[in-house]
């Protein structure tokens, strides 16, 4: 596929604002997206569960504001902590891909 001249793609910015793939700055960025939308997820599936933010700390045993930072992609979370929302928390199954 030809490339117009004129035409940026999203990796074109994300390079330009960011840096390469493998650099630092681009890497952070990388996390914060990610936990980001790890955050989103979390947010959506307690909503359609019809839990507020307290009941979910509550239910594994967190503070609220430790849930409102997840969400928000203000906070790194540990993989069992993660398992914890979503599985004890929220009812949902988790697995994890890597790939190459």
């Amino acid at each position: 596929m030809k490339k117009n001249k004129n035409t940026t793609t999203f990796e074109d910015h994300l390079t330009e604002e960011y840096g390469k793939i493998g650099t630092k700055k681009r890497d952070d960025f990388e996390v914060k997206a990610k936990a980001f939308v790890i955050g989103e997820r979390l947010k959506e599936e307690r909503k359609q569960a019809k839990m507020t933010q307290e009941e979910l700390a509550t239910k594994i045993g967190a503070k609220k504001s430790y849930i409102s930072r997840v969400e928000n992609g203000k906070t790194d979370i540990q993989l069992s902590t993660l398992y914890r929302l979503f599985e004890v928390g929220l009812g949902k199954s988790i697995s994890i891909t890597i790939n190459n």
